[in-house]
């Protein structure tokens, strides 16, 4: 009889586990990838770098825009975790992803992923100018693009990501109608492919001894080959900034000190200090190692100082 009573009591300190779990609009909110919205704060770089984004008008759109990329952001990341979740059941972390631990659905993050992804251009075509909902178009067709097949063709795949950040850093242009400079286009691409070749070598580098898991062209890559691609993409974008701070016609007279050749020692430190982190293969999320890294922080404020200030000339 005791026996009994205990059975049937059982049951009952299981039923608390969903809750910890989270409900599905957590789960949802989850695989959009909040922690990587941070990304989509490129948007501000072509205004800020103009000196035109403290107006009324400039913060409504560029707000409005960075509201637009992150639902196109979260619709691809909703597609790609459905279409990968048999392959991330296999990986050590990624298993843990909503949909991979089954608490979202596959029918429900695709169905949440393409009703985002239909209704964000659609609303840039009515809040904003035209080419602001081509390129949310394009990046959402590429991005699909990616989750499809093209993740799986060798370097292909590392442009693909990397024009992801660029189309990022020049819709706030697109969005305000500012001209973009080709010293603007050259560091934010090769700053763009610097990080992200160094999260492939540190998933190669961590992934070692398990390949064929997950990310199946991580196999196809050599982390002598990645280490080549993020060191060079480190030295295109130091020499980027470097001509664009030194050009002869943005050299400021009125100023106190000269920020715009200053901020490079800032942006020089930032990137050998990204680099620590890459030569060691622990830069897998580029969004938390400057987060989490509090000197790499620090230089990134001292750098965002003098930037500023050398856009307002102060």
């Amino acid at each position: 009889m005791l026996d009994g009573v205990l059975q049937r009591r059982r049951p009952n300190r299981r039923q608390p586990a969903p809750s910890r779990d989270g409900g599905l609009l957590r789960g949802l909110l989850t695989t959009a990838r909040p922690k990587q919205w941070v990304k989509n704060v490129l948007v501000i770089a072509a205004p800020a770098a103009a000196g035109e984004l403290f107006t009324r008008t400039a913060l409504t759109r560029v707000a409005l825009v960075f509201v637009l990329f992150t639902a196109c952001s979260a619709a691809v990341y909703l597609v790609n975790d459905a279409r990968d979740a048999e392959a991330d059941r296999a990986h050590p972390t990624k298993c843990r992803r909503p949909v991979a631990a089954g608490r979202v659905p596959v029918p429900v993050a695709y169905v949440t992923g393409i009703a985002l992804g239909v209704l964000a251009p659609l609303a840039a075509v009515r809040l904003c100018p035209p080419q602001v909902a081509v390129l949310l178009t394009a990046y959402l067709g590429m991005q699909l693009a990616y989750c499809v097949s093209l993740k799986h063709v060798l370097v292909v795949d590392l442009a693909v990501v990397t024009t992801g950040f660029v189309m990022r850093a020049v819709i706030g242009g697109l969005a305000l109608d500012i001209p973009l400079s080709r010293w603007f286009l050259i560091t934010t691409g090769f700053g763009a492919l610097f990080m992200v070749a160094a999260k492939r070598y540190s998933e190669a580098v961590q992934m070692a001894g398990k390949a064929g898991a997950t990310r199946a062209l991580l196999t196809e890559y050599t982390t002598g080959y990645l280490r080549f691609v993020w060191q060079l993409a480190a030295g295109v974008a130091v020499l980027g900034y470097c001509l664009w701070a030194l050009e002869e016609g943005g050299v400021p007279h009125a100023s106190v000190l000269p920020w715009r050749q200053l901020s490079v020692v800032a942006f020089v430190l930032a990137v050998l200090r990204y680099a620590v982190f890459a030569d060691r293969g622990t830069a897998g999320e580029p969004e938390e190692v400057v987060l989490r890294d509090r000197p790499l922080a620090l230089i990134g404020l001292a750098w965002v100082t003098m930037y500023a200030l050398a856009v307002v000339n102060w």
